[in-house]
């Protein structure tokens, strides 16, 4: 593991760290807020998986997280949202390839050789924090946006043991019926549908749900919302009696502004449930 950087921040440190990976085949980077408790303790993690073609650092430096996750003493942990480099194969479009690894194991050529997201966020990656920071694996949470948001729930609810709370911002709450999903799943996965709905929110929420709480925050000027598709994923919470709370905030689009807005709230939220 490389050190790329590391800064003073709201009396943790904000480091950029890369690493050779051997689930995605190609240099990883991440970056990580530690607050100051971490320096004597191990502390709980906060998760934040991003959305379409970022990279760990749009969340790093405009969503706000430090200063909320320093005041709970939690850290934070932005991956980078899919495998990069010159052999790695990409597409002309925003949202797939580089960029837009939708946190899935591709099975299909030209992607199944790098991009192995699932692997990479469930096993590799905290693996590697764990064996190299001071971190407490049994208090971890999870969060994210549009794409993130998707990745943050489905992997939530595929892991309910892991973590102890869910949150996302507008995420892409039911890609197996839209157009942000149904053209990635068909590159990365296959023609199979089945294996579609393991990675749809909506679909595990109406089949399992999650054991702890909720926390969904979606604008209701996103210019993104017939692709987002936030009316299934709130009908399948109503349905099961999700714990948690679906909330359409007014006049926000599906910008970094927004995100920054509500960032406090869930990091709030999510060491509620960490501290419990």
């Amino acid at each position: 593991m490389e050190t790329k950087s590391e800064n003073r921040s709201f009396g943790g440190t904000q480091g950029v760290y890369s690493h050779a990976s051997e689930a995605c085949g190609c240099d990883m980077t991440f970056a990580l807020f530690l607050p100051e408790e971490a320096r004597t303790a191990p502390v709980p993690l906060l998760w934040f998986l991003s959305g379409l073609t970022c990279t760990h650092e749009n969340a790093m430096t405009k969503a706000g997280a430090q200063a909320w996750a320093a005041d709970h003493g939690v850290a934070l942990c932005f991956p980078d949202t899919s495998p990069r480099g010159d052999d790695v194969a990409n597409d002309e479009a925003f949202d797939l390839g580089q960029g837009a690894g939708f946190y899935v194991n591709a099975t299909q050529d030209p992607w199944a050789k790098h991009f192995k997201m699932w692997d990479y966020i469930t096993e590799e990656l905290p693996t590697l924090l764990e064996r190299n920071f001071a971190l407490d694996r049994e208090r971890q949470a999870i969060s994210g946006h549009s794409m993130g948001g998707h990745g943050a729930l489905t992997i939530a609810m595929h892991l309910p043991d892991r973590f102890r709370s869910v949150s996302a911002f507008a995420p892409i709450a039911n890609p197996t019926e839209s157009d942000w999903g149904r053209k990635q799943f068909t590159a990365y996965l296959g023609d199979d549908t089945s294996t579609w709905a393991l990675h749809d929110s909506t679909r595990l929420m109406e089949e399992r749900g999650f054991d702890g709480p909720v926390l969904i925050d979606q604008g209701t000027d996103d210019q993104f919302l017939h692709l987002l598709k936030p009316e299934a994923l709130a009908h399948a919470m109503t349905a099961r009696r999700q714990d948690g709370a679906f909330r359409m905030q007014k006049g926000y689009d599906h910008s970094y502004f927004f995100i920054s807005t509500f960032m406090e709230e869930h990091v709030a939220f999510h060491a509620e449930a960490l501290y419990a």
